[in-house]
């Protein structure tokens, strides 16, 4: 016998998001969360004013799929740019070791004056990198297609 075609077994297409104010900047934040990414793939574009990370995103939206179904999770790989950013900061965080490895913890907007405000984005380990922009606008946007997660796991934060 065989079975028809069900909607959910069909191509996902890849992430292409884009924030405007603080309540889409926490749909990208959630779907961000555990991303790593190497010191070597953040960069700042002080002349275009974006701040870009190429980040090894785990795929949170599909893994209630993954589970039900016993697959591996997955991450794919995507891109998190920051438009309008006048000013970056950074504490705990040494950009020029490419060795270095970081794991994104969340996102935050703190709005200021017409429009203005600060992200930021906290990695585990203490790391703090804070944007100042004239105003929020961010994207995120997947650029490979999903992989198995090397560690075949979902990261997880026991208290």
């Amino acid at each position: 016998m065989t079975e028809d075609a069900r909607f959910e077994d069909g191509g996902e297409a890849p992430l292409r998001l884009k924030a405007l104010d603080a309540e889409d900047l926490a749909v990208i934040a959630t779907l961000v969360q555990d991303a790593i990414f190497p010191a070597s793939e953040m960069r700042w574009d002080r002349k275009a004013r974006r701040f870009a990370l190429l980040l090894n995103r785990f795929r949170w939206e599909d893994a209630p799929k993954a589970a039900l179904r016993k697959r591996g999770f997955e991450r794919v790989q995507a891109v998190l740019a920051f438009e309008d950013v006048m000013r970056v900061q950074s504490q705990g965080v040494n950009p020029s070791d490419p060795d270095l490895v970081f794991s994104l913890l969340s996102i935050a907007f703190e709005p200021g004056e017409d429009g203005m405000g600060r992200i930021t984005l906290t990695l585990a380990g203490d790391g703090v990198v804070a944007l100042e922009v004239e105003a929020l606008e961010a994207v995120l946007r997947d650029v490979t297609r999903p992989y198995i997660a090397p560690s075949g796991k979902a990261p997880s934060h026991p208290a």
